[in-house]
This record gives structure tokens, C-alpha cells and sequence, in this order.
């Protein structure tokens, strides 16, 4: 990693007036700065965008009425006061970067905006959150060569990936109408599945997934027919969410050929709701490689600052709680570098054809899973496709999620020199 990605924003050192940002496992220290978009719990009034400080969210509509600010970063607040986060990501890195060292001195300690802005705090508690952006596609990828590796086994024990898999990087086009915030409750799906002959039946699916995955929201983008190099990628996205991109395994095996997913992943897909910046995500950065033996990326996806810090060391959980459960309990835990494929390869692949990338676009990592049965990101791995139960704490045993069951998705970033960055929570839950 480069020392020009970090600056006075990243100093492990730095404390806030904030309290609770100062408690050393938050996941919002003065370090991050994700942003989110709200209203306060039983108001009727309209969304804007707020920032996560420890256990508060600056709310930039009141924060932005305040004095103190420099003449050149109000032009930014007034439209995330209107709630619209979309119109920062259109304007590239450079005011992204502006408003995050802004708002640095405005909540470090000793600023003298602290008595102006302690009105405009809002307790996380009394937060209503919703989609942090307007989302106009939604396109779900394939990077998890240990998850694309053990579902190939299950299929193809002596060829698990198909030849494509370590050329380009994989996805298709997701469904955004049905993306919803942590928190998202959701009725089992129903669809086509096959049944005894090849006669399908139709009827509530029975082998409902999780999917472990982290969410990349596009910047600025570019415009039809002008694809991104792999430097235009690396500026342009903004930040992260973690992604649940729930799975109905059995109408999923039946519907997925000739085309690929369809209505197996269209019923819901859940987010957690604050945006984590790519700045926020500079300390964590690492070399990207690839195993020995391996084809080298094509020129178009390969630079040297993809080598030198393509990849990102994040910490990514699954908890399951069933409603017999007074607490959570933790299935697997892996680690996001094991992505086969880079946000800037994502990106410049997904651009190379001219598609033209949007503000608040939205990429899904695929399902990251690591080398271990532990690290597994969801159950058709951890059960082996269902023919190995895993038994809870509790007593029950899951093959695939029942009604009633929450799975919350947790990720934070740790690294010598550097203040412990989180992601909060992405919960959701199948109902009957």
C-alpha cells in the first residue's frame, strides 16, 4: 500500500468529541465515516443522508444549517441534506475525499464546530434506516473461487470450474426492486422446481440460502461507450456495504440453464445500510495475487497498483438465530482477500463492452467463501449440499433456513498502525 492513500483522516490517534466513537470495538470511529441514508423513528419527514459517528449519526440536513463550514464544502452538504447521496458519488473522488477531511475536523476532538454540531446528533436507536442511494442496476458477480470451487464439485467432482472462470470475471444482472435494507423481512418464495421425471412442481421452495457477499456502490462511472481502464476503476467506486443475496437453491437448479439466475435470486436481496468509503477501507488494502500456475489477468485487467493493493483484508461473518435461540450463534468466518477477481477488475470488465456504469450502480462480490469448511459463505457448501446437516447450539439441526430464521452478516477490517473499521450489521429474516 502507497502512503498517498492515507492522511490525517486515518491517524489511529485521532479521538472524536463523540464519546462512543472512542470505545475501541465500535465499528463507526472517527476513522470511518460511512454514510447512510434515514429518518428519525416515528417522524414524518423526509429522508436525508446521515453519517455513522460511534453509537450516533450526524445528520447532515441539521448539520448543514450550522456555521463553520469551509465556503467549498457546503456546495456538498446541501444535497445529501436533501437526502440525495447520488449526487456525491456523481462528483468522483476528489469531493468525496473533500467532504470525508471536512467532516474529519468537524467531529475530532477540540473541533470548534462541537458546541453547532451536538444538536445535530441523532442516537442510531432512534434511526429509521432505509437504502442508502438510489440504485438504478444491480449486477451480481462471481469472485468467490472457493465458493465457485465446492458448488462445481457438487456438480462436476472432476471439473469444477468451467474454463472461463479464471479469464473474466462472471456475473449477471440482478433484480433491484427487491433489494431492502438490514432489517428486511421477507415471505419464503415459491416457484418451479423439478419433481419426479422431470415433471416440475410448483409450491413453496424448500432449499433456501444465504450468500455471503460484500456490495460495491459505482461513483462517478462513465459514460456509454468509453469503458474504464483499470486506474478510471480504482477511482471510481465509492464505498461498501455487506450483501445478502438470498438463494432459492432448488428453483435455482432448475431455472438456471440456458441463462442463469432468474427468479431463484429475484425475491429479495438484503444490505447493510451504511456505505463504508473505499478511503475509510485505505488501511486495509493488500497485494493482489494469484495462486502459482495461473493465468495472469489480460492486459485490460491487469496494472500494477492492482497488484500492489488490489485486494481488501476484511474480516466477513455469518450468524444464524433460529426462534429458538436467545442469541446469535456464528456458522463461518473467512476473509475477503480470497476474492478471485479485484473492485477495479470487476468494474473495467463490467465496462469493457461500453456499458455505461451509473452513480449508486451497485456490484455484488458473489458468495466469498475461503479454503476452509468453516469459511464457508453459505450452507449449500457448509451442508454439502444438503446432505450434511450442521448442528446448532441449540440443539436443531439445518440442512437449508426454515421460517422464521435471521441470519445477520457482520465485517470489519483490522490492521497494525490502524483504527478497527466496521460495517454494523445485515440482518434479515424468512418468513412463513
Amino acid at each position: 500500500m502507497t502512503d498517498r492513500l492515507l492522511d490525517a483522516t486515518h491517524d489511529p490517534a485521532l479521538q472524536s468529541w463523540v464519546p462512543s466513537a472512542n470505545e475501541p470495538g465500535t465499528d463507526f470511529p472517527i476513522q470511518n465515516l460511512p454514510y447512510g441514508a434515514f429518518r428519525r423513528v416515528g417522524r414524518d419527514e423526509p429522508l436525508r443522508i446521515g453519517v455513522a459517528i460511534g453509537d450516533q449519526v450526524l445528520d447532515l440536513k441539521l448539520a448543514a444549517a450550522q456555521a463553520g463550514w469551509p465556503a467549498d464544502v457546503q456546495p456538498l452538504l446541501a444535497p445529501l441534506a436533501a437526502g440525495d447521496l447520488n449526487a456525491l458519488m456523481a462528483q468522483g473522488a476528489p469531493a468525496r475525499r473533500q467532504l470525508r477531511a471536512a467532516l474529519s475536523q468537524a467531529l475530532r476532538a477540540g473541533s470548534p464546530q462541537q458546541a453547532a454540531l451536538a444538536g445535530a446528533l441523532v442516537p442510531q436507536s432512534e434511526a429509521a434506516m432505509a437504502v442508502p442511494c438510489r440504485i438504478g442496476d444491480y449486477t451480481d458477480f462471481y469472485t468467490g473461487i472457493h465458493h465457485a470451487t465446492a458448488v462445481g464439485k457438487l456438480f462436476r467432482p472432476d471439473n469444477p470450474l468451467l474454463p472461463n472462470y479464471k479469464w473474466v470475471p462472471i456475473g449477471y444482472h440482478g433484480r433491484v426492486s427487491s433489494i431492502g435494507v438490514s432489517g428486511q423481512r421477507f415471505r419464503r418464495p415459491t416457484g418451479q422446481t423439478a419433481g419426479p421425471e422431470g415433471t416440475p412442481l410448483f409450491g413453496p421452495v424448500k432449499r433456501l440460502d444465504y450468500e455471503l457477499e460484500l456490495g460495491v456502490f459505482v461513483g462517478a462511472g462513465n459514460a456509454q461507450g468509453e469503458p474504464m481502464t483499470m486506474a478510471q476503476a480504482e477511482d471510481e467506486w465509492f464505498g461498501m456495504v455487506l450483501l445478502n443475496d438470498w438463494s432459492a437453491r432448488d428453483l435455482q437448479a432448475w431455472e438456471y440453464q440456458p441463462l442463469g439466475p432468474f427468479l431463484s435470486k429475484s425475491f429479495a436481496t438484503t444490505i447493510s445500510p451504511w456505505i463504508v468509503t473505499q478511503e475509510a477501507l485505505a488501511p486495509f488494502r493488500r497485494p493482489f495475487t494469484r495462486p502459482e500456475g495461473d493465468p495472469a489477468p489480460l492486459p485490460y485487467l491487469d496494472s500494477a497498483t492492482n497488484s500492489e493493493r488490489g485486494a481488501l483484508g476484511l474480516t466477513i461473518e455469518v450468524w444464524l438465530q433460529t426462534p429458538a435461540m436467545a442469541q446469535p450463534e456464528r456458522l463461518s468466518c473467512g476473509n475477503a482477500a480470497d476474492a478471485y477477481w479485484t473492485v477495479a477488475q470487476m468494474l473495467t470488465h463490467h465496462s469493457s463492452n461500453g456499458c455505461n456504469l451509473q452513480p449508486g450502480d451497485l456490484l455484488g462480490s458473489g458468495t466469498l467463501s475461503g479454503p476452509n469448511p468453516d469459511q464457508a459463505g453459505s450452507l449449500l457448501e457448509l451442508t454439502q449440499g444438503g446432505k450434511q446437516a450442521i448442528t446448532l447450539s441449540s440443539g436443531e439441526t439445518r440442512t437449508f433456513l426454515q421460517d422464521g430464521d435471521t441470519v445477520i452478516l457482520k465485517a470489519y477490517a483490522e490492521a497494525p498502525g490502524a483504527r478497527r473499521v466496521g460495517f454494523g450489521e445485515c440482518r434479515g429474516t424468512v418468513l412463513g
